[in-house]
């Protein structure tokens, strides 16, 4: 067997690895197990859903308004045509621009997380796919990456909308805020992801739809949660 670390050793003397908590025990656990990494780590959540990503009506993806944000600053590429281009200044992208990008990516430039285009540059970014694809960089309707409404798009991701999808186990993986949140947040934000999955359940799924819930911290455990215990 693995012999524990100090940290580990206090980590366990916290909570109990094999117990399940109400979400309202799990936040306050998790953000007090966080402390020991000495920097304002990430908080994620991770949702195991009974659902078959191989069948076309049962993939799940979507996009949620976190209320208390991620904690993340998310760098925008508005990749637009020059009339949208104030548009995007304004609402605070951080990159703004069209062909010149376009050549920066056909190059292997990735230094964003989010790109929003318009509806008319989608062909251009088509012979991207190889590049973008693989990183999730893609911009995609359904995750409202892909709109005329470019301003809008940029203040809801500086915001905290995020988008997810269930891997090909059937997991949702999501940062829903930061060790220095309070309990509160991280909770009310775990919620909403929750309530998010349940409004969009595709309604093939007749057995267990959520599975298992875990909150855990860049480097810490994860605290199982009882599903029971966030109402929807």
């Amino acid at each position: 067997m693995k012999k524990l670390t100090k940290t580990q050793k206090k980590i366990y003397k916290i909570f109990d690895g094999n117990k399940i908590y109400s979400l309202t025990e799990a936040t306050k656990i998790v953000k007090e197990i966080s402390s020991y990494t000495y920097f304002n780590s990430s908080i994620d959540i991770a949702i195991r859903l009974g659902v078959d990503q191989r069948k076309a009506n049962q993939i799940i993806r979507g996009i949620v308004k976190l209320p208390f944000g991620s904690g993340k600053d998310f760098r925008v590429l508005a990749l637009v045509e020059s009339d949208k281009q104030l548009e995007a200044k304004e609402a605070g992208a951080d990159f703004i621009g069209y062909e010149e990008f376009l050549t920066k990516i056909n190059e292997g430039w990735t230094e964003i997380d989010i790109i929003i285009t318009t509806p008319t540059m989608m062909p251009k970014l088509g012979r991207l796919g190889k590049i973008l694809g693989p990183k999730k960089l893609m911009p995609n309707p359904k995750s409202g990456t892909v709109t005329i409404e470019i301003g809008k798009a940029i203040k809801e991701v500086k915001l905290g909308k995020i988008d997810f999808r269930a891997d090909r186990n059937g997991i949702v993986h999501s940062t829903i805020g930061k060790a220095s949140f309070k309990a509160f947040q991280i909770k009310e934000n775990s919620i909403e992801l929750v309530n998010t999955l349940h409004h969009i359940k595709p309604s093939s799924i007749k057995g267990i739809y959520i599975k298992s819930i875990f909150l855990s911290g860049t480097m810490t455990p994860g605290v199982r949660v009882d599903v029971n215990s966030i109402s929807y």
